[in-house]
């Protein structure tokens, strides 16, 4: 990796574990200047304004982090309810890189930005899409392997489920505690049993 490429690659790292934490609107450009240690021209290099590196956060650091943790384990399993069950597991009570106290970090630029800026709200409708259209595809093809009702509407168990897991990873952020989760996950079962 050439020294720009790298130097790119930290500010988009550090500047993220900085909004992750504080929230975007909070950071500025001298915090992540200053937690990076490159210079303000460094910066404005590789970024001519704030929200342009906030939209490459998301494309280049979320993006990917995203299909590892929420898409490509739905793919894993034949049969898509326990592969939805045990996605929500593990980003509820397992995964390390999603903190309780800080939320998810799609959902929190979605609340935080997308009311204020179109680049923000295409980059994290194109990761939203993208998840419902796994997750619906898997609930379909889970219909046609038996292991879901004929009659269960895919698309909506998807929108259901993914509210759900945002509205749960809210109330575990106001509580700073796993605590919630192990309801939504518990009701999130018998749901997800009564559509066999």
């Amino acid at each position: 990796m050439k020294k720009a490429e790298s130097t790119r690659l930290t500010i988009l790292q550090k500047a993220f574990e900085l909004i992750y934490t504080k929230s975007y609107q909070t950071t500025s450009i001298d915090d992540i200047i200053a937690t990076t240690q490159v210079t303000k021209g460094a910066f404005y290099y590789h970024f001519k304004t704030k929200d342009k590196m906030g939209v490459a956060i998301i494309n280049e650091i979320l993006k990917p982090r995203f299909t590892n943790n929420f898409i490509q384990p739905l793919q894993k399993e034949e049969n898509p309810l326990e592969a939805i069950y045990y996605l929500m597991d593990n980003l509820l009570m397992k995964n390390e890189f999603l903190k309780v106290e800080y939320g998810c970090p799609a959902s929190n630029f979605t609340q935080e930005m997308t009311p204020w800026n179109t680049d923000f709200n295409i980059a994290l409708n194109e990761l939203t899409q993208e998840w419902i259209k796994v997750m619906t595809a898997i609930i379909e093809k889970g219909k046609e392997n038996k292991f879901v009702r004929n009659n269960v509407n895919a698309k909506q168990v998807t929108m259901f489920i993914m509210s759900g897991y945002w509205g749960i990873r809210n109330f575990g952020k106001l509580e700073n505690s796993k605590k919630p989760y192990l309801s939504y996950l518990k009701q999130l079962k018998n749901y997800l049993n009564s559509l066999k």
